[in-house]
C-alpha cells in the first residue's frame, strides 16, 4: 500500500471531474456506484442540498446539505445550483459553489442522476462533465429485474418498464454506453473511462509548469 502513496506526492495535479452513471431502474447503476466508491478512493458521492429535514442518523454535509427553503430560494436567486427539482414536496439541488471548489483541487464526483439531471449539469458545466449511460443485457433481463418483489402487481411493473423504455430513449445523450450483461465486467469498464478521462491533457492542471521545466 506504502507504493501507491509515495506515487501519489509525485503526480501532477488535475482538474477533478464529474462523472455521471445514469441508467433505467434495474440496469445496475446503484451496485455499480456502490462498488465505485468503495474501490476509487478519489471519487465521492455529490451531496445535493435539500430543503427536507434530516431523517434519524443523517448527517449535515455528509448524506446531504440541510437547508431552510429561504436559503434554497437565495441559491436559485444566485445561480448557485448546476440542477434542482421539487420532488414530493422537498427540494433537492446540487450545489455549483462548493462543487467547483473541490474540481479545482482535483476531487472526482460521481452523480447518480437522470437524463435530465444530466443535460442541466452538462449545460452549467462541459468541460468537467463525464456522461456514462448502462443498458440491460435485454428487455426480458430489465423485465426479470424488475420483477424481483412478487408482491408487485403487473401494472406497477408494466409502469417501470414504460418508464425504462422512456429513460433509455436518451441513450444517445451520453459519452460512453455501456450494456451491462455481467457486472464486474461492466465495472471493469467504467472504471476504465474514469481512468482515461483522469488522463485527459486539459485535465492535467501540473503539465504546464511540468513541460515548461523539460524544456527548459
Amino acid at each position: 500500500m506504502g507504493d501507491s502513496s509515495d506515487h501519489a506526492d509525485d503526480r501532477l495535479h488535475r482538474r477533478g471531474l464529474m462523472f455521471i452513471l445514469s441508467s433505467p431502474s434495474g440496469a445496475g447503476k446503484t451496485t455499480l456506484s456502490k462498488m465505485l466508491l468503495a474501490r476509487d478512493s478519489e471519487i465521492k458521492l455529490s451531496v445535493s442540498a435539500t430543503t427536507r429535514p434530516p431523517r434519524a442518523g443523517e448527517i449535515d454535509g455528509v448524506h446531504y446539505h440541510f437547508v431552510t427553503p429561504e436559503r434554497f430560494d437565495q441559491m436559485i436567486d444566485e445561480d448557485d445550483f448546476y440542477e434542482w427539482a421539487e420532488v414530493f414536496g422537498h427540494r433537492y439541488g446540487t450545489p455549483k459553489g462548493i462543487i467547483r471548489a473541490a474540481l479545482k483541487e482535483g476531487q472526482d464526483f460521481l452523480f447518480d442522476i437522470d437524463w435530465q439531471g444530466t443535460q442541466q449539469l452538462y449545460q452549467k458545466d462541459q468541460q468537467d462533465v463525464v456522461r456514462v449511460f448502462i443498458l440491460p443485457p435485454s428487455i426480458a433481463e430489465l423485465r426479470r429485474r424488475l420483477q424481483g418483489r412478487a408482491t408487485d402487481s403487473a401494472e406497477v411493473i408494466e409502469a417501470r418498464m414504460e418508464r425504462a423504455r422512456a429513460e433509455i430513449s436518451h441513450w444517445d445523450g451520453y459519452d460512453y454506453v455501456i450494456i451491462n450483461d455481467d457486472v464486474n465486467i461492466c465495472f471493469a469498464k467504467v472504471s476504465a473511462i474514469l481512468e482515461a478521462e483522469r488522463m485527459k491533457r486539459q485535465r492535467q492542471t501540473g503539465l504546464i509548469p511540468f513541460v515548461r521545466g523539460l524544456m527548459g
